[in-house]
């Protein structure tokens, strides 16, 4: 089913920064008691689920006929932007906090930008430097804190590499199929990618040397309103808003719209976890929200 309205894509990527904002604070907490592979591997499963119950009752095709390249690029896709990098953010979440993980978070854009420029032909200004070298800047500043007090100096530098790499794969994720994108209904895109994102997670957890306590984390914990609630908010509606707004709108477009998550996430850090706010964290987030402010300028020609 397509959608003809006018900055519809526009209007999916917003409400995809609002909703993935809220679901950060429910992974927050779901996170202090579940291992970030088992808590992957759960929200990937019942958005699995909700898709495929979501797709009958709408009367979607759940297999569609394309070519093998275009089912393999999804599930590739998947595995990479939902099944690694979902996992490598959780655990940075858990390391560093909703604050500093969206200030890292701001990356998103600027790297959806670059590759969509390598391999999707789409625009660079001078504006988008300046913005990503912002951005660089407001993470460097993150990073900088002497004594952070609420973290180690070696898991507030590990949390922010798993974080850039999470960010990355999200990236690469998203762009490796807009191509496809552009011609698939969007539920059926999910789906897809959701199963490559649990595919991913099996050799990891087979393989895993303390598969029980992945296990015992996600079975024993007494945050399961937390847990199921993130899931939901956070794979099963932000992923479907996601794709949409990739869909009907420029990818780089959709990535600097989907970056105001990361101002939402802040405040509600704030409100909602207690996180302290220091002053090199405030520094950092509008250093990091003036560069998306400049690469969307320059997405503009301005």
């Amino acid at each position: 089913m397509d959608i003809d309205f006018p900055y519809i894509g526009e209007i999916f990527a917003l409400a995809t920064a609002l909703t993935w904002a809220m679901a950060v604070i429910l992974f927050k907490k779901s996170g202090e008691k579940v291992h970030p592979i088992a808590l992957n591997g759960f929200k990937n499963s019942l958005a699995f689920v909700l898709i495929l119950m979501t797709m009958s009752v709408m009367r979607e095709t759940v297999i569609m006929r394309v070519s093998a390249r275009d089912y393999f690029l999804l599930i590739l896709s998947g595995a990479i932007g939902i099944g690694i990098s979902d996992t490598l953010f959780f655990k940075s979440l858990n390391l560093l906090g909703a604050a500093r993980s969206s200030i890292v978070g701001c990356l998103y854009s600027p790297s959806i930008i670059t590759l969509s420029i390598l391999f999707l032909g789409e625009r660079f200004t001078f504006l988008q430097i300046f913005g990503t070298s912002s951005i660089i800047l407001a993470i460097a500043t993150a990073s900088s804190e002497r004594n952070p007090g609420d973290i180690s100096r070696r898991d507030l530098l590990l949390g922010i590499f798993l974080n850039v790499l999470s960010t990355l794969g999200f990236a690469i994720g998203i762009v490796m199929i807009k191509p496809i994108l552009n011609n698939s209904p969007v539920l059926w895109a999910t789906e897809v990618r959701l199963f490559g994102g649990i595919i991913a997670l099996i050799p990891i957890f087979l393989f895993h040397p303390q598969k029980r306590l992945l296990l015992s984390s996600l079975v024993s914990t007494k945050s399961w309103g937390y847990t199921i609630s993130a899931s939901f908010v956070g794979t099963y509606i932000a992923l479907i808003l996601w794709l949409a707004g990739m869909k009907y709108t420029q990818a780089s477009t959709a990535a600097v719209l989907n970056q105001t998550s990361n101002i939402w996430v802040f405040v509600f850090a704030a409100l909602f976890l207690r996180e302290k706010m220091t002053s090199r964290k405030v520094i950092a987030i509008i250093l990091a929200s003036i560069g998306v402010f400049l690469v969307a300028l320059g997405q503009n020609g301005i």
